[in-house]
Order: structure tokens, then sequence, then C-alpha cells
């Protein structure tokens, strides 16, 4: 039995690390970009410092974020600089952990992401089966104006014949890997315009969910996306 379909993901903004080409990928500038700069690990960020006692969540925040020194924070927290600083320094490493966990999953993924750009590319359609899980499902979202799937797609085969019927041979679109929602994804150009934006869950090294958006007016955002 297929699972159900998921509800396609919010309008896919384009990662702040490839609009601005003065950012160096992985390093934020600021302690609160420890949030923000990505998605991924910034969901990451949210899940560890939720399973965190309130002291050590407070140690943490304070001193790494908001820049406050020990001894304020121990006045706040009601216990010695010293204790407040094992507190954050265990928050620390705990976050450090999650977020490489979440880069691993992140690298492992695109490579899956990759793999089917290429398959698509070449119009393989047998690597395409193989590379998407045999429940995986597909969501269109054309927003009423332009051209898209009229209902969610579900199996292998035929998102993957699906695929091919709209791939880049046939549509002229130049496929791009982009960073979608805080994780790899595709972006279809064409004429030097972002039209569609692919975003994908991956599980087991195979494409589970697939959610194409063509709503132009929830991809605004791109426009001022490279296109190269």
């Amino acid at each position: 039995m297929y699972h159900s379909c998921p509800r396609p993901p919010p309008p896919p903004p384009p990662d702040p690390a490839e609009r601005t080409a003065a950012r160096t990928p992985g390093i934020a500038s600021d302690p609160a970009d420890l949030i923000t700069l990505d998605e991924s690990v910034g969901m990451a960020f949210l899940v560890v410092l939720d399973s965190m006692s309130p002291a050590q969540r407070v140690a943490f925040v304070l001193h790494d974020v908001f820049r406050y020194p020990f001894p304020e924070v121990a006045g706040i927290v009601g216990r010695t600089p010293a204790a407040c600083r094992r507190l954050a320094s265990t928050a620390r490493r705990a976050i450090r952990t999650a977020q490489e966990t979440a880069a691993t999953s992140a690298a492992q993924d695109a490579v899956v992401v990759r793999d089917l750009k290429r398959a698509w590319e070449t119009n393989d359609v047998d690597a395409l089966i193989r590379l998407l899980d045999p429940e995986v499902t597909a969501v269109g979202d054309g927003g009423g104006v332009v051209r898209t799937l009229e209902h969610p797609l579900r199996g292998s085969e035929p998102i993957a014949r699906g695929l091919l019927r709209f791939g880049p041979r046939q549509s002229g679109q130049k496929l791009l890997e982009r960073t979608v929602n805080g994780r790899p994804g595709l972006v279809g150009c064409q004429d030097g315009t972002v039209v569609t934006v692919y975003s994908f869950g991956v599980s087991d090294h195979r494409v589970r969910h697939l959610w194409a958006m063509r709503n132009p007016e929830k991809l605004r955002s791109w426009a001022t996306a490279p296109a190269a």
C-alpha cells in the first residue's frame, strides 16, 4: 500500500549562501547565524536545544548567542560562573555533533539528487526508477497559471516516465543543483529565468518525495537567484 502523499513544502526560498557571493559557505559571521545560516543545520540546532535542561539552554543561549559574560549568566541561572561554563560547553558539543550529522545527511542526499539529475538529463529511465523509492510520491504546484501535475503521482515507474515527458531535453530547461528549503534540490532555468524549483525527500539513498514548484507567484524570490 502506498503511503499518503505529503503536502507540498512552503514556497522554496533561495539559500542565502547561494544568493550572497561574499558570504563564505559554512561560516557564520554572527552568533545568531548559528540558527539562521542553514535551515537543515538550524533544525538540528532547535532539536538539540529542546532536549537540553533549562539551565543548560539558558547558559548556552545567553553566552554563545547573546554574548553575555559567564558572571552575568551565573546571576541569571543561579549557579557559579564555572558551572555555567560547563553547561554551555556541554551544550556546544551536543549542537556541534547534531550539525555534523545534519551536514553528513545533506551531503548524502546531494549525491542522490545529482545522480537523478544526470539520469534525467540523459533520459535514462532505468536509472531514474532505481533512484526513486517504489512508493515515491510527486506533487506539483502551478498555481493554475502554468502546466504541472494535475494530481499527485505515486510509484517509481510512472513518476520516472512522467519526468522524462517533461525532462530537460523536451522542455529546454537547464537543470542546476541548488539548495532548496535547506536541502539539496534542483532548479530549472529557461532563457535565464527560474521556472521550476524541485525539492526532494530522500530516505535510504532513494527519493521518497518530489515536489515541483512552478507557481510564478511562489517563485518570485528566485528572480534574484543566480542562474548559473
